[in-house]
């Protein structure tokens, strides 16, 4: 039994009404086609900084310095967690930006790989609710507000 769940005259469990779990994807997301263009964009500025830090010998330094740290190679099982802490704030920010609530989880998914809502979100920002109107709804429903 969840938070907001009531518990009937049978004594089954039922989810209270206030609090409904939406049925697909599009029944919270209504942006455009192109709203896409936003996350990929969004994504692609760690990464390529992360690249570009690659290419200069950034990664060869953080392993050396974790080893020569006072943790010493047991650092290194800390990095991968650490790295897919990063990753999870970059794709909470930027759902997070688009309007979508990452700790929202449609009844039509589930499972792995999609299992990122039942942890805490790591956004940077709150979700942003008119900044996605304004970028990424289709004008013909601006237009009708």
């Amino acid at each position: 039994m969840t938070k907001g769940d009531s518990i009937n005259q049978q004594g089954n469990v039922s989810a209270s009404p206030a609090i409904s779990q939406p049925q697909t994807v599009s029944d919270y997301d209504k942006r455009s086609d192109l709203a896409w263009m936003y996350s990929f964009a969004a994504a692609m500025v760690p990464f390529c900084a992360f690249c570009y830090g690659h290419q200069r010998g950034a990664t060869v330094r953080v392993v050396e310095r974790i080893v020569k740290s006072p943790v010493g190679v047991y650092g290194l099982f800390a990095l991968p967690f650490v790295t897919l802490g990063m990753e999870k704030s970059i794709y909470d920010t930027v759902q997070s930006w688009q309007g979508i609530d990452p700790k929202i989880r449609p009844a039509d998914r589930g499972g792995f790989p999609s299992g990122g809502a039942n942890l805490p979100s790591f956004s940077l920002i709150p979700v942003q609710r008119q900044l996605t109107r304004r970028l990424t709804q289709r004008v013909s429903e601006q237009r009708i507000e």
